[in-house]
């Protein structure tokens, strides 16, 4: 072998791929419902995104994304992609102010997912920051 050339792998050595995602059967379903959005997001146990839909990406736009029915409709679909990824046990933890809290929950139950457990992990200040000023409608 010249100096100048470079050691080449030996063949028989392959590289094993590693694989990205194993199908437990058990997953973490957030949901964060804003005033303008609703956001639906499949996890594994550990935290690994599976997959996540919203009231936008449901064909939304404008003020409809905030509505109960864009945040049911999200949550369908993000039921039908954990029955295809072999997940029909979910636990839920939901996040936020917003309208489509329990409608998000609903559509995973009308996919078929069974919803064993729920956890509102909101932020609750202790009397911290000063508010924003009321919203007029």
């Amino acid at each position: 072998m010249d100096v100048l050339q470079k050691p080449r792998p030996s063949k028989d050595k392959t590289l094993k791929r590693k694989s990205s995602f194993q199908p437990q059967g058990k997953a973490i379903v957030h949901v964060l419902s804003l005033l303008n959005n609703t956001f639906v997001t499949l996890t594994t146990l550990d935290g690994k995104t599976i997959a996540w839909s919203s009231g936008g990406t449901e064909g939304f736009k404008g003020s409809r994304r905030s509505t109960s029915y864009a945040a049911q409709l999200s949550g369908e679909s993000i039921g039908k992609k954990a029955l295809a990824n072999n997940m029909h046990v979910v636990t839920a933890r939901i996040k936020g102010p917003g309208y489509g809290k329990a409608a998000s929950l609903r559509g995973l139950k009308m996919a078929g997912v069974k919803i064993i457990h729920i956890q509102d992990v909101s932020p609750l200040p202790f009397n911290g920051c000063r508010p924003k000023k009321k919203r007029r409608v």
